[in-house]
């Protein structure tokens, strides 16, 4: 095991608990540094932000504005374009309730959505009568390009997609269709949990417009934070979700005039614990090194993949690691998904995920009641996929 994995895993308590770690795209492990700055700030300068004069504000202003920064250089944007959520989901429901989408309006997504980026545009479909359409033109369990193209028309106001499937792990082709959508004058956002943190992203690359990730997965946050970019055009003309104390500039009985983005989207007391350990989880992965760290991940893929060799394991989607984002979702012939993540905890205290990882049109489309995901970050070893592996060669 190479020296700094090595270093990582000390940093983790988790993991002296002996379980064997493999649920890393619901939540990842905290590594002591990101506790260490929460606890700073509760031991140190607990106080609220941008809200008085006193030593002790000031200080919590400047660390959570700080964040910013940091999370900007994990997605190679700039940090006034980056809006602080409590998850992926709340920025997912900010781009769809910002956007004063009309009847008639169209918005593509692809079968692979995580429900938090489905269920906000079927309230607008119901709502307001905007039209939702769900593109499942695929090779392997990765969206064709020109199908998204093909769907694109006059009324199209956005296109949506994972940058990584959560279900099965596949990379999205997010370049070409920004691509697409940058020539056809179409918003393009993105859903960025499963890959921000993991991997090199640069914004203006993928040409994205909007790109929402959480703060506890690929960047070792705590949970309960976000995160939403949104490119410097559009900052002037996305509106917040919430609107009350800390967002106002000057108010009258009868109206207000708001502050500057990206301050504008902080209504009420934030989670400045929770956003200042987001930002030391975003410091912790830039000095790994994210480049180091997607190459750990892609190793670790190759080795679950070997699962697939077995006639009664079926891994869905591509066999190779250079196509998945850090998940392998599998079954296995004539099991229950859930029978056999609650074996893997039981007999070899391995945790797993089972069942239709928030993407049922997905299982749906595909004709799967549910699979089991096995997912890693760079702390996990080659010797914890071995010991899935010989539980699931007993198995069958």
């Amino acid at each position: 095991m190479e020296e700094w994995v090595e270093e990582v895993r000390s940093d983790i308590p988790f993991l002296r608990t002996g379980i064997t770690y493999l649920d890393n795209a619901a939540t990842t492990l905290t590594p002591e540094p990101v506790v260490k700055a929460m606890l700073e700030y509760y031991h140190e300068f607990n106080a609220n932000t941008g809200r008085g004069l006193h030593k002790a504000t000031k200080r919590a202003t400047e660390a959570f504005e700080s964040s910013r920064e940091k999370i900007s250089r994990t997605i190679s944007s700039k940090p006034k374009e980056v809006a602080y959520t409590k998850n992926t989901t709340e920025s997912l429901n900010l781009i769809a309730r910002s956007l004063n989408l009309e009847r008639g309006d169209k918005v593509i997504a692809t079968f692979l959505e995580h429900h938090s980026n489905l269920i906000p545009w079927q309230r607008l479909e119901e709502e307001k009568g905007i039209e939702l359409e769900i593109v499942k033109e695929h090779s392997d369990l990765v969206i064709k390009p020109q199908a998204i193209e093909e769907a694109i028309d006059e009324r199209t106001k956005l296109v949506t997609m994972p940058y990584t499937s959560n279900a099965f792990g596949t990379d999205q082709p997010v370049k070409e269709v920004g691509k697409i959508a940058e020539e056809n004058d179409v918003l393009f956002s993105i859903d960025a949990a499963q890959a921000v943190g993991h991997r090199k992203i640069d914004v203006d690359r993928v040409k994205c417009d909007f790109l929402a990730a959480p703060g506890h997965k690929g960047l070792l946050g705590p949970p309960g934070t976000g995160f939403l970019y949104i490119r410097e055009d559009h900052l002037s003309e996305t509106s917040p979700l919430l609107y009350g104390g800390g967002v106002v500039e000057s108010v009258t009985e009868h109206e207000c005039k708001l502050i500057d983005p990206p301050q504008v989207f902080d209504g009420g007391t934030p989670n400045i614990p929770g956003v200042i350990g987001m930002g030391r989880g975003a410091e912790y992965v830039l000095d790994i090194g994210l480049d180091k760290i997607e190459r750990r991940e892609r190793k670790l893929v190759g080795l679950l993949l070997r699962m697939g060799d077995e006639e009664d394991i079926q891994v869905y989607g591509p066999k190779t690691p250079e196509k998945l984002g850090g998940i392998v979702s599998f079954g296995i012939e004539g099991m229950d998904s859930h029978e056999v993540s609650s074996i893997l905890d039981e007999t070899g205290n391995i945790a797993t995920r089972s069942g239709h990882q928030c993407a049922q049109p997905a299982m749906t489309y595909l004709d799967i009641v549910g699979n089991v995901r096995a997912s890693v970050h760079c702390y996990n070893t080659g010797e914890e996929i071995e010991a899935l592996l010989k539980i699931l060669y007993k198995l069958i």
